[in-house]
């Protein structure tokens, strides 16, 4: 297949200050982890590019400071994204509880109504877990979420957090299509031809 790519997407990670966020991110974009990272002011922005069933999209993924006094920001932030990835910290219950917060900012600012949203159970190489996985996916359920839980220390989940958001983008036309009048997805049968590429992590509503 053309070696072109295919769209360019634009990604949000959003969540609490100390979900590890930008962990993610940098896990995901460079395969390191820092176990010091310290809390992002503002925004940071990374770009990668990810091969799904054949095709290429080109992720630009903005990760955004949790603390309310960095959230001056917003609207430009959110508009025109494909995709979210709300994150929580499973040792954390109040991270958690908190994620409606986000939800409302979201479909606030987003531009876009059928935006896909991945949510995201990090840290779960801790042991002091205070929100458990089924709490997590019936939350994700509720709010037609994808979910997985992962964790940016030990590389679990987090490469497939990434794919299958991007996977059920490009199965949404409507979401990036009309920018790139003309090329065609093959996604069809090969969906399922990755060979259990998330080791039986994500869980899809």
């Amino acid at each position: 297949m053309d070696d072109d790519v295919l769209t360019t997407l634009k990604l949000l990670i959003i969540g609490e200050s100390g979900v590890g966020k930008s962990s993610l991110l940098l896990r995901f974009t460079e395969d390191t982890f820092d176990p010091e990272q310290s809390a992002t002011i503002g925004v940071d922005f990374k770009v990668k590019t990810l091969a799904i069933d054949g095709n290429k999209a080109k992720l630009a993924i903005w990760d955004t400071a949790g603390q309310e006094r960095f959230r001056t920001l917003t609207p430009s932030y959110y508009r025109g994204a494909q995709g979210v990835i709300l994150v929580y910290d499973v040792t954390k219950r109040d991270t958690f509880t908190k994620l409606e917060n986000w939800l409302n900012e979201l479909e606030t600012y987003t531009t876009r109504n059928d935006i896909v949203k991945m949510l995201v159970g990090n840290k779960i190489d801790k042991d002091d877990r205070e929100v458990d996985r089924n709490e997590g996916l019936k939350f994700a359920r509720k709010h037609s979420m994808l979910f997985i839980e992962a964790s940016a220390k030990t590389k679990d989940g987090v490469q497939c957090a990434f794919e299958e958001l991007v996977e059920k983008i490009l199965q949404t036309p409507g979401l990036w299509e009309s920018e790139n009048q003309g090329q065609k997805v093959r996604l069809g049968d090969q969906e399922h031809a990755r060979p259990g590429a998330c080791g039986g992590y994500c869980s899809i509503p």
